[in-house]
């Protein structure tokens, strides 16, 4: 009599910047109701919050992200305009200090990042070398982290090409695809003015006025008689979210994840890493609110 195969979980975990933190209570969610993954991919801050976790260094990455502040992430820009506005590796020399680099081929589970080949346009599958190198590259938004060089290629963010990377956790052999999607709720809402976004416009205020400092430049206000524009930075940073939420939405259209957790998170901005706390469990009541689908697509694994 042949025993039936195990099927086996992916987990996919998708793009969108700070609101990314959602990954962290994401898993800790699954994991409380049984479900590890038999093998992790992910976009950006999904290759992130991924790589770390595939690595077993979940925890000291929580307590890391738990305790950062606005002057914390302000300290991590180090400026430039060769390639971005910021070269990136400040923030990844910090996140060495705070999670142990592995080789990708060498974790118990395993794992792949989603990068874009710049000069082609490609979909680039890291499933090989330091696990550092892969999340670097597949972090790099265009225009404001500088672009990494690998295997004769420039490398930017995963998102452009693959927001939420089904396809590549299904190339990976997973039968049941559980995907991570942060932002399934921002179209519309991002350049609302309310109360929520008051500590978010201090950030880029703050992160303005830092980069003009280490650019020597100096930026005329803009005229109270005026209508009220979005900064470059929201300008940019939405322009980007439109982009990879049509992106996303047409590749699961075609290839469809068997569940997808969706946190609630339009308020964030670029920059409002500092808001762990309010991510992290935001992602924990996504889980519970697909709770009932969860347990009846598990039950058939």
């Amino acid at each position: 009599m042949t025993v039936p195969r195990k099927l086996r979980v992916g987990l996919v975990l998708g793009g969108g910047s700070a609101r990314g933190w959602a990954h962290i209570g994401v898993i800790r969610a699954l994991e409380e109701a049984g479900i590890r993954p038999d093998m992790v991919c992910g976009t950006s801050i999904g290759a992130l919050v991924g790589g770390a976790y595939v690595a077993g260094e979940l925890d000291r990455l929580e307590e890391w992200v738990r305790t950062l502040t606005m002057k914390d992430v302000i300290a991590f820009m180090d400026f430039t305009l060769s390639g971005g506005l910021v070269r990136g590796n400040r923030l990844m020399d910090h996140f060495r200090q705070n999670v142990t680099d592995r080789q990708i081929e060498e974790l118990a589970t395993p794992f792949a990042a989603v990068a874009t080949a710049l000069e082609t346009g490609a979909e680039i599958w890291l499933q090989n070398g330091s696990m550092f190198e892969a999340v670097r590259a597949s972090v790099a938004v265009p225009g404001f982290f500088a672009p990494v060089l690998r295997d004769g290629m420039i490398l930017v963010d995963g998102g452009l090409v693959n927001p939420v990377p089904v396809s590549l956790a299904r190339a990976m052999g997973a039968d049941i695809l559980i995907a991570v999607d942060l932002g399934s709720d921002i179209l519309g809402r991002r350049l609302r003015t309310d109360e929520s976004s008051k500590a978010s416009d201090n950030t880029i205020r703050d992160w303005m006025h830092t980069l003009q400092d280490n650019l020597g430049l100096h930026v005329q206000p803009q005229p109270s008689y005026e209508p009220t524009m979005p900064s470059i930075v929201d300008v940019l940073t939405t322009s980007i979210d439109i982009m990879q939420v049509r992106i996303a939405r047409s590749r699961m259209a075609g290839e469809p994840p068997d569940l997808i957790v969706a946190p609630h998170l339009a308020h964030f901005r670029l920059l409002d890493f500092q808001l762990a706390n309010e991510a992290i469990e935001e992602g924990r009541r996504a889980v519970e609110r697909v709770a009932q689908n969860l347990a009846e697509l598990t039950a058939t694994s």
